[in-house]
């Protein structure tokens, strides 16, 4: 192995998929938001085990990803696009049969000009203040929108991970106000909203981060690993420092391995103080700086030398290293780097 690898277990990821799916109760449709790249992992082939599994609706951040998508789904699943119809979208849209997320008056007059009786969702804003039309803006377009060929309405809860935050009862009564009476599928859950209770599940659930083993969903199965080489090893005596700035001094002889991996794979150099590595069930320390390119690691508990340590694996999850950081699991995953040798396993 020459470089660090990135494994990601499909079968995980579509029992993930399955449990939030059983979570969001009968009668009600599961999708899956593959943006950015599927968090990361590949929108490719997540996509594919996805549809395999059961999914029939996706939902991508801009219809750059949606071209990709589409690609490797081929025609039947529906690509719903958050960012609506942006201007210069509207060729992709007709093209590949994709459904924007309509955010706003002036994309609505643009769909319905340029696509006339092509689908569509809206996105309403219940609270957060991030996309989608006020109430007093859906108001004065709804009739307009629902004389045309409407999929969706849809929401975004913004403090779902906090089950007792009283925004979160306070974006359901406000979605009501806005769609109840309406008979046009609604949704506003992603993974923490289905957490949450039927109540918040409406027709459609969108789970997110929950597919790929982030919280809030405990359960999870984690879906990526990842797995850094050794290049080196040496002893380091009592007294000697080790990495830029003399980060870490010795007190005792130690062995140390030297990992091809740093913050240009995504392993944040804020990881430096508290970060372990792994070989099998064994923790090894960081000592140290993490710095571009490198990682240096205790290994003086281990018998032999590993060809390999691990930073993710089914002890140290991405939310373990997202809490190491001051982080989220989200930003963990998406700033995976490319130079990792992608691996997939499963499904």
């Amino acid at each position: 192995m020459t470089a660090a690898s990135l494994t990601i277990d499909l079968d995980a990821l579509t029992a993930n998929w399955r449990a939030l799916d059983a979570a969001s109760g009968s009668g009600v449709e599961t999708a899956a938001v593959i943006k950015a790249g599927a968090y990361g992992l590949g929108a490719g082939r997540v996509g594919r085990a996805l549809a395999r599994a059961g999914a029939r609706r996706f939902f991508v951040a801009v219809t750059e990803e949606a071209a990709e998508l589409r690609e490797a789904l081929g025609p039947g699943p529906e690509i719903n696009v958050f960012s609506g119809h942006m201007a210069g979208d509207t060729d992709r849209i007709h093209d590949l049969h994709l459904t924007p997320m309509i955010n706003s008056i002036d994309q609505m007059l643009r769909h319905v000009e340029a696509l006339p009786g092509h689908p569509f969702g809206v996105q309403l804003d219940s609270g957060m203040n991030r996309l989608g039309m006020e109430p007093a803006e859906w108001a004065g377009l709804r009739d307009i929108a629902l004389a045309q060929n409407i999929t969706l309405l849809m929401s975004h809860l913004a403090c779902a991970d906090e089950p007792d935050h009283p925004m979160n009862a306070a974006q359901l009564a406000s979605f009501r106000a806005m769609t109840d009476g309406v008979d046009v599928p609604r949704s506003l859950a992603a993974t923490g909203g289905i957490l949450l209770g039927p109540a918040y599940h409406f027709d459609l659930t969108r789970p997110g981060i929950g597919l790929y083993g982030g919280a809030p969903f405990a359960q999870a199965q984690p879906v990526a690993h990842v797995s850094l080489p050794v290049i080196q090893t040496r002893v380091v005596e009592a007294g000697e420092t080790v990495g830029y700035g003399n980060a870490w001094t010795a007190t005792q002889p130690i062995r140390l391995a030297t990992v091809a991996a740093g913050y240009a794979d995504g392993i944040h150099r804020a990881l430096s103080r508290g970060l372990t590595l792994y070989a099998g069930d064994t923790p090894c320390p960081v000592r140290g700086r993490i710095s571009m390119d490198l990682i240096t690691v205790d290994i003086t508990g281990l018998s032999e030398t590993p060809a390999a340590l691990d930073l993710l694996n089914h002890v140290q999850t991405v939310d373990t290293l997202a809490d190491l950081a001051g982080t989220i699991g989200y930003e963990i995953l998406t700033s995976l780097g490319r130079r990792y040798q992608r691996r997939y396993s499963g499904a």
